[in-house]
């Protein structure tokens, strides 16, 4: 499996685990440039949710969280902002939403980073 199949059997994962909790799926994939991408936009009540999604085979090498750099997290917020600017959003916030799949899958959401 490549890296884009591998990442968005977690986006799917991940957003099968946000509707049994209740959130709507707005969109996937959101680009706003080359570095710039949202995973998941989803609504929660009257919140906006802008999820980033790391996908991890085991935490040998590290808990999927660790994943999100300074960078990463700076391009998270460049496509908040884009999408800010494009519609009117009251209420928002950026949620992390971690799988790891061996030895059992275990999906963690942090949410408000």
């Amino acid at each position: 499996m490549n890296n884009r199949k591998f990442g968005n059997a977690g986006e799917d994962l991940a957003c099968r685990y946000l509707q049994k909790q209740g959130y709507e799926i707005l969109e996937r994939n959101k680009h706003y440039s080359r570095f710039c991408e949202i995973d998941i936009i989803a609504k929660n009540k009257d919140t906006i949710v802008f999820v980033e999604v790391k996908t991890r085979k085991t935490d040998s090498f590290g808990t999927p969280f660790e994943a999100i750099t300074a960078t990463k997290y700076a391009n998270i917020k460049k496509g908040v902002y884009n999408y800010l600017s494009e519609n009117k959003v009251k209420n928002y916030r950026i949620d992390v939403v971690g799988i790891t799949l061996k030895p059992e899958i275990k999906i963690e959401h942090l949410k408000n980073i």
